[in-house]
């Protein structure tokens, strides 16, 4: 009813990025090109226009990206079994979280042969995650409804990060990281034309508080850059003791491509690649100052005879 009043124009929604938004959750930009789409988008999320032709942000150049550098890899990395494969080959297994199985569909899955503790997720998705701590009190059904609705999904749709659109829905399980009363952070290092620059430490997950943020330069100095609306951590978060061999790993993984981050984990001084990402907050989430998107964008360089040396 909703859609057919907005297409009606009977209900006008005077402020244009919520009207944006609005459209976007019914769907209506579904048959637009991926450029028609993400300019749309983009000025939903910033009131401005994106500059295509000459992209001067860290934003911009993420939308960028999308549209002009599309290397078959990109679906193997987004892939979150297939990425493993790449990982194991390059660095070793060592890195990589222990994988229990993969399948096409849910009732493939002999829960019997799982150990007690395990995370299910579906590979092509983002979001589509069970945590399995005590296969005594589990709830299939549950588990089950959360990851049949997720293998349904096609991530593409959801601002068209074009390497999600032909990564075959499958599910794994994985081994689970830490313990019940462990917090988990993530670590995830930036890498700009092959240079890790600075780390972001997502911690706090599960507190009452929720999520906080905080970005450190290579030598572990705190930076003034934030997300909206995400708060930095009340803790003082300790430089992994491994962290140059993270730098060092992340160059090597990023070395090819304009933009790369690499998500880390660390547990007991053991570190785990959880996956790579080419476009954070799929370049539709602006930074505190608003300066850093201007100088992250800096940071990457589209030129022409550097994107051709990517290639080579």
């Amino acid at each position: 009813m909703i859609k057919k009043l907005i297409k009606s124009g009977v209900l006008f929604i005077s402020n244009p990025q919520y009207r944006i938004k609005i459209c976007d959750w019914l769907k209506m930009y579904k048959n637009l090109s991926d450029k028609e789409y993400l300019s749309k988008m983009y000025y939903c999320c910033f009131g401005k226009k994106i500059n295509f032709d000459d992209p001067k942000t860290f934003n911009e150049k993420i939308q960028w990206l999308k549209l002009n550098d599309r290397r078959s890899e990109y679906t193997l990395f987004v892939d979150k079994y297939e990425i493993k494969n790449i990982i194991s080959k390059q660095l070793g297994e060592e890195f990589i979280v222990p994988t229990y199985g993969v399948w096409n569909y849910f009732e493939e899955i002999d829960f019997s042969v799982l150990p007690n503790q395990f995370v299910l997720k579906t590979t092509h998705d983002s979001g589509g995650v069970v945590i399995c701590r005590d296969k005594r009190t589990f709830d299939l059904n549950k588990a089950k409804k959360i990851i049949n609705h997720s293998l349904k999904n096609n991530y593409y749709e959801y601002r068209r990060e074009w390497p999600y659109k032909n990564v075959k829905p499958r599910i794994i399980a994985e081994m689970l990281l830490g313990s019940a009363d462990q917090e988990i952070d993530d670590y995830k290092v930036h890498c700009f034309n092959g240079e890790p620059k600075m780390t972001l430490v997502c911690s706090d997950r599960h507190s009452q508080s929720g999520l906080t943020e905080d970005f450190y330069d290579n030598n572990w100095n705190h930076l003034n850059l934030k997300r909206p609306g995400v708060s930095n951590s009340k803790r003082t978060h300790k430089k992994p003791e491994r962290f140059e061999e993270m730098l060092f790993i992340s160059k090597e993984l990023s070395k090819n491509y304009p933009f790369l981050r690499v998500d880390f984990y660390v547990i007991d001084n053991s570190i785990y690649i959880g996956e790579l990402t080419l476009y954070p907050a799929s370049g539709f989430d602006g930074f505190e100052p608003e300066e850093w998107d201007m100088v992250l964008g800096e940071w990457i360089d589209l030129s022409k005879e550097k994107m051709e040396k990517h290639y080579e």
